[in-house]
């Protein structure tokens, strides 16, 4: 019998003639000012047009770039509150005067793509949810959306036909809200119950991809513990989650990307927790978007190397959730209230806003802004900062438009160029599969939050922090070649690569083999191995045999010959972008290395300031350079053949 193809290989033709696209706007269109977004939250109530423009004149005159609409539940959970129907004409209408309004004060607008999330519907077709291997029809539920006390049934995320049926009911409601300006269609990261999930046909396809039958295992309860999450047989798991990614991509993000396109909208997605190849998932929609800290800052180097492989040059995050920590929506009433709610300090945002810039993000995204009618600000949204036209919380007036403008200064010059690198990393996909559960110390609060194939940890290696390593995986080495010294790798360029694995595909390792084979310098820091049931020992042991008999491929981290930018002892993280040979780089301070969910409150005042001798090779030459970071301060760098140029930020945090 002719052998089944690789896993990754599969994965890689199953994806052919969908590959990403650029909406037909240029992308100088999408978040052209570099101001930081708001997501807005409306609450299910009256809606009138005199508040919506009220707010948005506010956020204009306090130096925000756009907002994005997202609708939520009655404040306070009032199951009485009278409001229009979701995606009602009175309720299109009230939309559409924003996006009107958005427009004339120059701007943007984006929208959620339903009721909170994930992507649900009261009136959901029978058949449409959501399910596990062992419900008919998954009875998972959304509560506390829009129309509230009714729950939303969760879409079926694995079948396109199913999210068609949803989308064709949100675009006829958003249809006039589509006129004007491009607006971002948002789905939010994936928050679907992932143990045993299941959709009609999944078996058959398993069969077909992997040689044997998956269904043993599901009626057993042996693919996943369900007290422990413990995975007893790391092959079959392996083989359970290439089919399930598969899924992810073809049925849910292509679709909902190209939906975008085709209502002449673009598609800005959180793949975070999706079981899923998540670097190339993320490179299907047309901004791809990071968390903090709910996930961890380095988090943001698989979008942002997603966006630097498909030559995309935003990246936005959601930025400030629960910053110090959250209580359940049920408290107070339903009202919620996070930890110090109003009283958030400058000083300690400005610490996740520069963790991501210095992690590759470069367009703030605030969690975020309530609506309220003019003179109140009684709303506010539980897991969130929260920003008020009132001054009696912190996050309002002056002090709120300079960090604004801090923020865009950072964007504007993040957005200069490219993301430049020097070393492609080998991204451990096959790892994470392999690996089954987290430990319970690393799960935070995300309900769905367990398996390790969610990558939260994941992040280059510090030895290779100098070079900018970004990620690359089996789909886009397919394609990439080793020509004049440069790996072409989709549309970035790489000197050399580094990896680091315990299992690696059969395919994967043959692309690696040949890209060597044309020259490539390569670091083989482990030999890996095969994962999967359906294993291919001789010709995996040739393949690594001859990989490892070649010149130009080394197993020690300090023979690699790639050009360091940025050299020195402890390095505080930066992030590069280069400009016709100009290179800007914005070094985080370093205290943004320390940083965890939750913070604690006015950490970033603890900041003694510090010092960091740091020697960057340029233009064939190399200049030594000292960081001075002030208490609160981060660093903008400007490289040019001349020289070295520090651009002043002029911003310190007040402490409130």
């Amino acid at each position: 019998m002719k052998k089944l193809l690789s896993t990754l290989t599969l994965l890689a033709l199953l994806l052919v003639g969908c590959q990403p696209t650029l909406p037909s706007a240029d992308e100088a269109s999408l978040y052209p000012s570099c101001k930081p977004y708001t997501r807005w939250w409306w609450f299910a109530g009256q809606l009138d047009d005199r508040d919506i423009r009220n707010q948005l004149l506010w956020l204009a005159d306090h130096g925000f770039g756009g907002v994005e609409i997202a609708w939520i539940y009655p404040m306070g959970l009032d199951s009485l509150a009278p409001h229009p129907d979701f995606l009602s004409d009175e309720w299109a209408a009230h939309v559409a005067f924003a996006k009107r309004t958005a427009d004339s004060l120059g701007l943007g607008c984006d929208f959620t793509y339903g009721t909170l999330w994930p992507f649900n519907d009261v009136n959901l077709p029978y058949g449409d949810q959501t399910r596990n291997y062992f419900d008919t029809i998954e009875p998972a539920r959304r509560s506390f959306t829009w129309d509230h006390p009714r729950q939303g049934r969760i879409l079926n995320h694995l079948d396109s036909k199913a999210f068609a049926r949803y989308a064709s009911k949100m675009n006829r409601g958003l249809s006039e809200a589509y006129k004007g300006s491009k607006s971002g269609l948002f789905v939010d990261s994936w928050e679907v119950e992932t143990e045993y999930l299941w959709t009609p046909g999944f078996d058959s396809t398993f069969r077909r991809e992997h040689g044997y039958d998956i269904t043993p295992y599901m009626q057993q309860r042996t693919l996943i513990d369900p007290s422990t999450h413990v995975v007893p047989d790391p092959d079959v798991f392996y083989d359970y989650m290439h089919t399930l990614s598969g899924y992810v991509m073809r049925e849910f993000y292509q679709p909902f990307a190209q939906n975008a396109r085709n209502v002449g909208a673009f598609a800005r997605a959180q793949c975070g927790g999706a079981p899923t190849d998540l670097l190339t998932a993320f490179t299907l929609v047309d901004v791809p978007e990071t968390e903090a800290i709910l996930y961890e800052p380095p988090f943001s180097k698989i979008a942002a190397s997603a966006a630097t492989l498909t030559g995309r040059g935003i990246v936005t995050a959601e930025t400030f959730t629960c910053v110090y920590g959250w209580t359940g929506l049920l408290n107070q009433n339903g009202r919620g209230h996070s930890p110090h709610q109003g009283k958030e300090q400058f000083g300690d945002l400005k610490l996740i806003c520069d963790a991501l810039f210095a992690n590759g993000t470069n367009q703030i995204i605030w969690h975020g802004f309530p609506y309220n009618k003019v003179g109140d600000t009684s709303n506010f949204f539980y897991t969130t900062c929260q920003l008020s036209t009132s001054s009696l919380n912190n996050l309002s007036g002056q002090n709120l438009t300079d960090f604004n403008r801090y923020m865009t200064t950072v964007s504007s010059y993040m957005r200069k160029g490219h993301n430049y690198s020097s070393v492609a990393v080998y991204m451990p996909v096959e790892d994470a599969w392999m690996g089954g559960a987290y430990p319970d110390s690393l799960r935070k609060v995300k309900a769905f939050f367990w398996g390790q194939y969610e990558m939260r940890y994941a992040n280059t290696p510090d030895a290779l922090k100098g070079m900018q390593p970004l990620w690359v995986n089996g789909h886009f080495l397919q394609s990439a070649h080793y020509e004049g010294g440069t790996l072409h790798c989709g549309e970035a360029s790489f000197q050399s690569l580094y990896v680091d694995v315990e299992y690696m595909e059969l395919s994967a390792l043959e692309q690696i083999l040949r890209l060597a084979e044309e020259g490539l310098p390569v670091c083989l820091m482990r030999i890996p191995r095969e994962p999967g049931k359906s294993k291919h020992p001789e010709e995996y042991k040739q393949m690594l045999e001859r990989l490892r008999r070649m010149g130009n491929v080394v197993g020690n981290i300090d023979s690699i010959t790639t050009t360091q930018l940025i050299s020195g002892e402890n390095l505080p993280d930066f992030w590069c972008r280069e400009d016709n040979g100009t290179f800007y780089i914005f070094f985080a301070n370093p205290m943004t290395q320390t940083i965890s969910y939750p913070l604690v409150y006015c950490y970033a005042y603890t900041d003694k300031g510090a010092v960091r001798n740091i020697a960057v090779t340029h233009h064939g030459k190399t200049e030594r350079y000292r960081l001075m970071f002030k208490p609160t301060e981060s660093i903008l760098l400007k490289i040019d053949r001349d020289g070295i140029h520090q651009i002043p930020l002029d911003y310190t945090p007040p402490r409130l």
